[in-house]
């Protein structure tokens, strides 16, 4: 008899599927994984895996232990109710925001659930770990995280809970946290390559983790939520959000001086280009925003526009807000829609790197209707400070080669950091050294988004009739399917229990009441590798074998079945 774990009768299965797309979603995997049976929701944001489903989970976990294992890894669970204290000590109580569910117990205590998990095992270690023979460590969970999204959407792949796998290392030295951060991303490498996810690795911001080098593994999908550059010409990747230019000044010498022009009704950039006659890219534009309070303005080119998220993440983790009308109220030096940098008071002037010194402007006079030429940055206008600001856009030149780019769209399913000493000295985390004396460690956190690492499967390995699943992660290796008739349905379950013993994981279709063609149907949208059909030459044992990627299909007696399957 199988191995009954092996061989799961559908007639036995909790798995309900729907012949349409569920009413509020947007993208691929949302529909396929709700449609097939795999996951449902409880509330917004908020998800329950069903029992193909949880496999899938699973063995996606699966491959991710086995390959933190490999790199020495150690497994550990920590707590998803964290106490406030912690998060205090590194300011990001404060900095996670909105996104962070904060809750009192009964006497009133604050506590968080976890996000990620910097701080506890930075106690962890300063609790367990004393001297330099205790390390370098790598520790590592399977666990469930909470960030409370402002707009949980697309399934599984933005939600409010989430599993994800966070590893930390420990060092003693710079040079060991370079060796633990190499090992994690050849260990991701082989991760994303075995789950058969198509990736790229890119350089990217580090926000609210803090530390040096950051870089995220971008799984290319149309659903995805972050933009990457890829250069066509060199090997250069990026989050949009992570790409800098270096300041090239130009010579100003003998440029004309600087001269105000009368512009009425030109409070935009398109309608001062028009009326001047002069392409939008020789404006300058200049958008106010307010920083705690405070009052800065941004400047970039007028064919440019200004990315916000760049703009937050540089005053990070002080609010960024754009000014209202109220905020031009006994101003007299901010004239709305004519704002120039020259002569701003008490306003602190950013601007991109396009904006160097010696590069000549048409922008605002700071008066009504008017506007000034000629004003050179550098000469007319100082910067105070100079950041990559500007929305990337498609054709912006390589930072390494200077080809233009391509963008494409993205889901994050990974991100790893050399986080450095922040959270070691937040915590006083030292272990005495070869001399006899504390030496502070450095650290490194490296995320994997395990849930999400499924929806993007679903996004890459999907076709108009559902599923696909790679072998390693998909929720069983045979789906076979009994058309419908007693002597169809018997053999099926011989050469599902066959299978099972050849070691397959097998699902066999043998739902009594359910037509051929319902069933026809499950089978792709359910998206096992090989589909075995128990039908019409079922009498002969004979059936059908077909791949569920390519479609190509194969009568095989039983035996040659069992034998080329299993082997």
């Amino acid at each position: 008899m199988a191995n009954a774990a092996q061989v799961q009768r559908m007639s036995r299965l909790m798995i309900k599927t729907l012949r349409d797309d569920p009413a509020d979603a947007e993208v691929l995997s949302h529909k396929l994984l709700v449609r097939a049976g795999y996951v449902r929701r409880t509330a917004a944001g908020v998800w329950s895996w069903l029992p193909l489903g949880k496999k899938v989970l699973a063995n996606v976990e699966r491959i991710v232990r086995e390959e933190m294992d490999a790199i020495g890894g150690q497994e550990v669970l920590l707590p998803a109710l964290l106490p406030r204290e912690p998060y205090d000590a590194t300011g990001r109580w404060d900095e996670y925001g909105a996104e962070l569910f904060r809750l009192k117990d009964r006497k009133g205590g604050d506590y968080l659930l976890g996000p990620t998990h910097e701080e506890i095992f930075t106690q962890l270690v300063k609790d367990q770990c004393t001297s330099y023979k205790d390390l370098p460590v790598i520790l590592y969970q399977i666990q469930t995280k909470y960030r409370d999204e402002a707009r949980p959407r697309a399934g599984i792949l933005r939600g409010r809970e989430f599993q994800m796998k966070d590893s930390y290392s420990f060092d003693t030295a710079d040079e060991g946290l370079a060796e633990s951060y190499a090992l994690h991303r050849a260990a991701y490498q082989r991760i994303f390559e075995r789950l058969g996810l198509e990736y790229r690795i890119c350089a990217a911001t580090a926000g609210a983790m803090g530390g040096s080098k950051s870089e995220e593994f971008l799984a290319p999908a149309g659903a995805g939520e972050d933009t990457f550059a890829d250069c066509p010409n060199c090997d250069y990747a990026a989050n949009t959000e992570a790409i800098t230019y270096a300041l090239k000044p130009v010579d100003a010498t003998g440029a004309p001086a600087a001269e105000e022009i009368p512009t009425p009704d030109t409070p935009t950039i398109e309608t001062l280009a028009a009326h001047l006659g002069v392409p939008a890219s020789a404006t300058l534009k200049n958008l106010l925003v307010k920083v705690e309070g405070e009052i800065v303005a941004v400047g970039v080119p007028g064919d440019r526009e200004v990315d916000m998220d760049k703009v937050e993440a540089h005053f990070a983790p002080a609010p960024v807000e754009l000014v209202t009308a109220e905020d031009f109220v006994d101003r007299d030096d901010l004239v709305r829609g004519y704002v120039g940098p020259q002569g701003l008071e008490k306003v602190k002037y950013l601007a991109d790197p396009r904006v160097a010194p010696g590069t000549a402007w048409i922008t605002g006079a700071n008066k009504a209707g008017v506007h000034a030429r000629n004003v050179v940055a550098g000469r007319d206008f100082e910067v105070d400070e100079y950041v990559d600001v500007v929305v990337v856009q498609e054709g912006d030149p390589c930072p390494a080669c200077g080809t233009g780019l391509k963008l494409d769209r993205a889901i994050e399913i990974g991100h790893i950091f050399q986080l450095g000493r922040k959270y070691a000295d937040a915590f006083h985390l030292d272990v005495l050294g070869q001399n006899g004396k504390p030496v502070r460690v450095t650290m490194g956190s490296y995320g994997i988004g395990v849930s999400r690492a499924v929806a993007a499967l679903a996004e890459q390995h999907a076709d108009d009739k559902g599923l696909c699943w790679p072998r390693e992660v998909a929720p069983a290796d045979v789906h076979v399917v009994a058309a419908g008739k007693a002597k169809q349905t018997e053999l099926a379950l011989e050469i599902g229990d066959r299978l099972g013993d050849a070691g397959l994981r097998v699902l066999v279709d043998d739902r009594p009441g359910v037509s051929p063609g319902v069933k026809f149907t499950d089978a792709e949208l359910l998206g096992v590798p090989t589909i075995v059909v128990a039908g019409r030459r079922a009498g002969e044992g004979v059936v059908e074998v077909k791949d569920r990627r390519t479609g190509e299909r194969e009568e095989l007696t039983v035996e040659e079945a069992v034998a080329r399957l299993g082997a």
